[in-house]
Parts: structure tokens; sequence; C-alpha cells
């Protein structure tokens, strides 16, 4: 009976990934709708219709699948960003700050005065803080987008993701010295792991370009080797409860900082890419719950209306010291709208530790549901008021 239960789940697994994938082909081509958005809502229906087949445990190997294709999107996000416009620009890096800052203070106050716990509140304020790096790259590749605008964005997303995973990590502390009063074990679990993270994912940053140069193999073989750098990091970071999104995203950065080509035809890894990315989007909505949804609707859309209000506000605000006009400004701000990859699997992480909050926070599941099929769509269409996507042909 358990062979015919891990069979019938692996088999669901498959045949959800491939409606998913069908589903997001038919609608992209009627509508010109992100398909990750499909990806998701076909992905939660198809879950709550199938709960004991596609609900994923914490060591699955679908769990493992799910975060080696966010690595593998973290590295080419940390890729794209270029830390020496940063330095030329700083007004970016402080509207980032500013925004990521301003939302969580907005979500925390709005979250206590409806009667959260301190802690959960805290938690909930620094997962709004992120934008998904995942749902901003797959929309940007697929619009071919470029520009200000789109830079901006990109650039945006790296600092509220790593200044929302820090704070997660640091509140995440907090609830274990609370919950074990062990002030040792609290630390390890923030400042340390993000350091070791960071520490691992800059060495293999440095490692691998210099081996592929050894080979001289960096043009032929570049792709194959970061991915297989990539599956490594984050298999290690997992078996060390370390956390692989930093690690990945640091991998990234370094190789790019390292003048290492990644050319176009590279973008998504290819078809292994794509296809984990359907996994990774299906995967995402798997872990929510309808009931759970539900009863965090109310608070969960007054929160995203919040969230939404205060990155388009705060980028806004400083558009005009930072060389752009406040329409663009807003447009950047508006593009920031998705959150749910990243949330969702930084939750899913901290069932390693024992600590089980996605009960918490019902509110975080109905933003979730409405940003994995809302937020690409808000950011696409923000781009295409940019005037920043590619014309289709014919």
């Amino acid at each position: 009976m358990t062979d015919l239960f891990v069979f019938s789940e692996e088999l669901a697994w498959t045949s959800a990934m491939l409606l998913a994938w069908l589903a997001g082909e038919f609608v992209h081509r009627w509508t010109r709708l992100p398909r990750i958005s499909v990806y998701g809502l076909v992905g939660f229906l198809l879950a709550q219709a199938t709960p004991d087949l596609l609900v994923p445990d914490g060591s699955s190997q679908v769990t493992l699948l799910a975060n080696i294709a966010f690595g593998l999107i973290l590295f080419e996000f940390g890729y794209r960003i270029n830390l020496r416009w940063l330095r030329v620009n700083p007004w970016i890096a402080i509207s980032g700050l500013a925004e990521s800052a301003l939302t969580f203070g907005a979500v925390y106050a709005i979250a206590a005065w409806q009667g959260m716990p301190p802690l959960t509140a805290l938690l909930l304020a620094s997962l709004a803080m992120s934008s998904s790096p995942a749902g901003v790259l797959r929309v940007i590749n697929e619009e071919r987008s470029s520009g200000q605008v789109t830079e901006r964005v990109l650039h945006l997303v790296a600092i509220n993701c790593v200044l929302a995973l820090f704070v997660f990590k640091v509140v995440v502390g907090f609830w274990v010295f609370q919950t074990s009063g062990s002030l040792t074990q609290a630390v390890s679990h923030s400042l340390i792991e993000l350091l070791a993270s960071a520490v691992l994912g800059a060495v293999a940053g440095m490692l691998t370009p210099a081996l592929l140069r050894g080979l001289g193999t960096l043009a032929r073989d570049g792709t194959v080797a970061f991915a297989m750098v990539v599956i490594l990091l984050v298999s290690i970071t997992q078996a060390a409860d370390l956390s692989p999104m930093l690690a990945t995203l640091t991998f990234g950065l370094m190789a790019r900082h390292r003048r290492v080509t990644f050319t176009r035809t590279q973008r998504n890894f290819g078809a292994i890419g794509e296809l984990l990315t359907v996994l990774l989007f299906v995967f995402a909505v798997c872990t929510l719950d309808w009931q759970r949804v539900v009863a965090g609707a109310s608070l969960g859309l007054l929160l995203l209306m919040v969230r939404f209000a205060t990155k388009t506000v705060a980028v806004a605000a400083f558009a005009h010291v930072s060389g752009i006009s406040w329409r663009k400004g807003a447009l950047i701000g508006v593009a920031l709208s998705p959150m749910s990859v990243f949330a969702i699997l930084l939750l899913e992480q901290t069932r390693y530790m024992g600590i089980v909050l996605v009960d918490e926070l019902a509110a975080l599941a109905a933003m979730t549901l409405f940003m994995e099929v809302l937020g690409p769509i808000i950011t696409q269409r923000a781009l295409v008021l940019a005037r920043e996507t590619a014309k289709e042909e014919g």
C-alpha cells in the first residue's frame, strides 16, 4: 500500500505540472497574461481537489526540487544585480531601504491593531517587506523587458528580499529564544546562519569562475557548471540548516562581479529551468489550505492594499532625486507586487527547526494566493505602461 501511495503521489505531481503548463500556454496565447499566474491558480485548485497527494512534505523530494528551482532563479537574479550602479546612484538603495521599512511598519501596525500577537505580527511584517524574485524575473524574461524601470525593479527586489530575510531570521531567533530559553540557540538560527550562508555562496562564486577559466570551458560549459553548483549549494544549506536563498543569491552576485558572461540564450537555464519553474509555482500554492485562505481573506486584502500603497508611495517619493520621473517611480513601486514564492519557501524552511508558523498566519495564506495570481499580472502591466516590454512580432 505504501508503494502504491508513493506512486500515486508522484503521478499526481507529474499530472499537476503537465496540466498547469498546458493551461499556462493556452491562456498566455489567448490573453498574453503571465504563464506563472496560471500555474499558481491551477496548482491551487488541484491541491484542494487532491489534498492527500499534492500537499508537500518538508523532507520530500518535491520540496528539494522546488528549492533547487528557486535557487536557479536566485542565481540568475543575483547575476542581474550591479552593485557599482548602487554606489554611483545611492538614492536607489535609499529608496529600497525606505520602502522596505515603511512597508514593515505599516503592516505591523495593522496586524497589531487587528489583535495579532506581537511576534506573529513581526513575522508577517517581515514577509510583507519582500517581493518575489521568481515572479518578477519570470515576468521580465517572458516580456523581454529592459530599461530604467526594469533594472530598478530588479535591484529593489534584491534589497527588500535581503532585508526581509534578515528581519525574518532575527524574529524567528527571538521566537526560538522565547520557547527554548536559550539565547545561544536563538542567535545560531539567525545572524550566524545568514553569515555562513553568504560566505558559502561567495566562496562558490569565486571558485567556480576560476575553475572554469582554468579548464578553458567558460563559454561552453558555464551554464551547466553554474546549475550544478546551485544544486550543490541548495543540498548543503538544507542539510546544514542554512539559507539556500541567501547562498544562491550571493553566488549569482559574486559570479557577475567575477566578469563571467551569462548570455541571453542561457536565461532560465533552458528547458530544465522552464520545467522546474512550473514545479516551483505549483508547489508554492500547494502548501495553502482553502479554509486558511478564507479565514485570513479580509485581513489579507487589507494588508495587501497597505503594502501596495506603501511601496508605491515610498519609491515614487525618491524618484526625482534618483534621476527618474514620479510616474516611473510609481510604476516601479507597483511592479514590486509579487511576494508569494519567497514567503512560502522561507516559511517552509522553518519546519526544519521544528517551528510551524503557517497555521499562525492565515492572513499570509490569503495574501500569498492573491499575489500568486495577481502579482505577476500587476508587474506585467507596470512594465507595459513603462513601455519597456518587447513588441510582439507579426
